[in-house]
């Protein structure tokens, strides 16, 4: 049957990608991140055909149980590893990839007023083979493209690439296509000291150039100085010096 073959997928998917999987039993007994997709997927169909108070309630009891909160609307797809579990978040309108990785205390978070809270998609979409580490957030209606990485602690509010690595609050880019990226630009720099590392940017080049300018000035002094000098030298040299008064 289809849903054996997916729980036989399900834990040999956390036996190639979580080094503290010791047995298949282990997993299927101990793995509340491997519980929680799979009570998903009984409270996602109750959610399409239109049992949704039914649907809210078990997931409740599914949280309470593992830990992981999983709105029934959520869309996940194959081999999904919440590893650990505790603390995970997958808001109503979030679509996750297959293959994608997620570590505890990660939230998939929306954005919006309560006016339009079921009318437009709010939440994350994560494209397959994403990794997310510990305590990330992602939030607003952003795609993360495939392969990608946010290290953990880091908020993302922007897209990002696909085969990218993303850290900060909030993420920036330091990684794609395996080579590293670096910002020149401070306002590529989105986090609350931007403005101020822009402002301090441009008064430096103020500064810069005002130094500049007195450089020339004091080279230009410095020239008029030794030809005042050379041309007085030549002066006396040139000259029969004679004493006012001198033979009356």
């Amino acid at each position: 049957m289809e849903w054996l073959q997916r729980i036989r997928e399900d834990i040999g998917s956390v036996m190639a990608r979580d080094p503290a999987a010791q047995s298949g039993l282990q997993v299927f007994l101990c793995s509340p991140g491997l519980h929680a997709v799979w009570a998903h997927r009984f409270h996602h169909w109750l959610w399409r055909h239109n049992w949704r108070l039914t649907a809210r309630l078990l997931s409740q009891i599914t949280r309470f149980w593992t830990g992981v909160e999983i709105h029934p609307g959520a869309l996940l797809g194959r081999r999904l590893l919440i590893d650990h579990g505790m603390g995970v978040v997958i808001g109503e309108t979030a679509i996750v990839g297959s293959d994608v990785t997620l570590y505890q205390g990660v939230t998939l978070g929306g954005t919006g007023s309560p006016s339009d809270a079921h009318s437009r998609k709010r939440h994350p979409t994560l494209c397959d083979g994403v990794f997310v580490g510990n305590n990330a957030n992602i939030l607003g209606n952003i795609t993360i493209g495939g392969n990608s990485r946010v290290g953990a602690g880091s908020v993302v509010l922007r897209d990002v690439p696909p085969n990218s690595t993303v850290v900060g609050v909030p993420a920036h880019i330091v990684y794609r296509n395996g080579q590293r990226v670096l910002i020149t630009d401070p306002h590529e720099v989105k986090d609350p000291l931007s403005d101020a590392l822009i402002a301090l940017s441009e008064r430096v080049e103020q500064l810069e150039a005002m130094v500049g300018r007195d450089q020339i000035k004091q080279n230009t002094f410095a020239a008029e100085d030794q030809e005042r000098t050379a041309y007085r030298q030549e002066l006396e040299k040139m000259r029969d010096y004679v004493a006012m008064g001198e033979g009356i």
